[in-house]
């Protein structure tokens, strides 16, 4: 059984209720699955990429297997440190005043009663 051209049809938005020409109204899509409501091209809603998380590949490798980094040179065995604390040498020799960091590790005792 075949359909009739629909040339003349017309039809009516599920969401808004305007007629619109039967060749103009699309499926609506969540989650990447047809809901069943034909809507108007105007008034349809795309599908949201924050639906689509299972589908993306998120997955990011930054380790690699078996490095074999150079171990000949010296400053392939130095030891960088990175100073968030700003300071630095002054002219006199010592850290910038006020920007001493100091601390401390111990034992903390929790009785629950």
């Amino acid at each position: 059984m075949g359909y009739a051209n629909g040339k003349y049809a017309f039809g009516f938005c599920d969401r808004t209720g305007f007629r619109y020409k039967l060749k103009d109204l699309v499926d609506q899509y969540e989650a990447g699955r047809p809901t069943g409501l034909r809507v108007g091209r105007d008034v349809v809603d795309q599908d949201q990429p924050q639906l689509e998380l299972g589908r993306v590949r998120t997955g990011d490798n930054n380790a690699l297997r078996n490095p074999r980094p150079e171990s000949s040179l010296p400053e392939s065995r130095r030891m960088s440190a990175w100073d968030p604390i700003g300071g630095g040498v002054t002219s006199l020799g010592s850290r910038t005043v006020g920007l001493t960091m100091t601390g401390e590790t111990g034992f903390i005792k929790v009785t629950i009663s």
